[in-house]
């Protein structure tokens, strides 16, 4: 499975933004996903998973509320919509997909995309 993150831009703070993670491989629909972020200086942290079937999703306290998973497994794309940005969530996003795992330890997944940044301005 490749994975490839989009969507990341500046935005100001209080807004939002649409990261998508578009997947290569006819069997993404199996994996559960997962986005990670990492900004300046700090350790990757988790901000919210979803299972394959999309029935399940799982979110760090920070975002909660105002991250929103979801997936179009017909698209192979992941989406992750957030809302009411401020500029702690400044960070490079990443999206991170496995068969057999789901839930916030990174080193858990096996595939990873590039990363997209996000930059929130206050």
């Amino acid at each position: 499975v490749q994975l490839q993150a989009s969507g990341g831009e500046l935005v100001q703070a209080g807004g939002s933004l649409r990261l998508s993670c578009a997947a290569s491989g006819r069997t993404f629909s199996s994996y559960a996903v997962g986005w990670f972020r990492q900004a300046p200086g700090k350790e990757r942290e988790f901000v919210a998973a979803i299972r394959w079937s999309g029935g399940t999703t799982y979110y760090a306290d920070s975002v909660k509320g105002r991250f929103t998973i979801s997936r179009d497994n017909a698209k192979n794309t992941v989406y992750l919509q957030m809302n009411s940005l401020n500029p702690e969530d400044t960070a490079v996003y990443y999206c991170a997909a496995d068969r057999a795992y789901y839930g916030l330890n990174r080193w858990e997944y096996e595939y990873w995309g590039q990363g997209t940044e996000v930059t929130v301005s206050s």
